[in-house]
């Protein structure tokens, strides 16, 4: 049974070098303890040196990256008669790219060494030439998915 109130979705702004709004998203992603300039400084630094690297267009680089990252299908536990079930969700495009930025930043976090910035690059161009932990992470998910298919019928 679906709620009677459904979550209001907030607008989302572009950023102001780009006039993007998944740069926007981004941007907020990285951001911690409120300080969204210095969150800006990061990403605008990684794409800058995205471009010199690439001799690309780095908002390309970066649209890539995050469609070969973005899953089609995910697993969600469901508990039918005493069991739980990992059953396969087909994933909607705006979970699809919260999910890719999500697994960009917890990968790029969890590197040692280095500063923010280079390990976010590394991860971006990671993505971009379809290597790198973001993309198992799409992998194995679509293998737990597969795996789990034939309990798709439990779907809601």
């Amino acid at each position: 049974m679906k709620n009677k109130n459904s979550a209001v979705k907030g607008k989302i702004k572009p950023d102001v070098k780009y006039n993007n709004k998944l740069v926007s998203k981004f941007i907020n992603m990285i951001m911690s303890n409120g300080k969204k300039s210095l969150a800006q400084d990061i990403v605008y630094d990684v794409f800058g040196i995205i471009k010199k690297q690439t001799q690309k267009n780095e908002l390309e680089v970066f649209q890539i990256a995050i469609d070969n990252i973005k899953p089609k299908v995910e697993v969600k536990s469901r508990r039918i008669g005493g069991a739980n079930y990992q059953v396969p969700v087909e994933v909607n495009d705006i979970r699809g790219t919260t999910l890719a930025l999500r697994w960009i930043k917890e990968f790029a976090r969890q590197k040692k060494g280095k500063s923010i910035t280079s390990k976010l690059v590394n991860e971006i161009l990671a993505a971009y030439n379809m290597e790198g932990d973001a993309v198992k992470k799409k992998q194995i998910t679509h293998k737990m998915a597969e795996a789990n298919k034939a309990f798709a019928h439990y779907n809601w």
